[in-house]
């Protein structure tokens, strides 16, 4: 793992839509510190988190909208404009970021009438950590 990459994760925006604060994390500290596959067994509460967070993304749409989401500029979308590219009406693709958001994959933000969704980099740097070999 890099140890040198940095994840912009956070930006706040005021009613106005102009951005007043950013944050940038830096790059977990080790590897180590989280469970590997390749490590030590899981415990059953460890199992299930991970099953729950790779059965989210073990679906092509959903893993397009996660694609989607990371591929967009400040790697977050609108709702609205994830649809025409998956393909799928409306209430579907709802239903797909909703899975996504409760698995904690990605973060989800209303903006008056629109919801605007980014990565969760912790999970996703948890589940690069899990898949990586000790």
């Amino acid at each position: 793992m890099n140890l040198n990459t940095t994840y912009r994760q956070l930006s706040m925006y005021g009613h106005n839509g102009v951005v007043t604060t950013e944050q940038t994390l830096p790059a977990p500290a080790s590897a180590a510190c989280c469970t590997t596959l390749t490590g030590e067994p899981l415990d059953e509460d460890q199992a299930r988190d991970f099953a729950r967070i790779l059965k989210a993304l073990a679906d092509p749409t959903r893993l397009r909208l996660v694609s989607l989401v990371a591929a967009h500029e400040g790697n977050e979308a609108c709702a609205c404009d994830l649809i025409d590219p998956v393909g799928l009406g409306q209430p579907t693709v709802s239903h797909h970021l909703k899975i996504l958001v409760d698995a904690g994959v990605l973060h989800r933000e209303k903006r008056g009438v629109w919801s605007y969704y980014s990565l969760a980099a912790e999970t996703l740097e948890r589940i690069t950590a899990f898949l990586t070999p000790a």
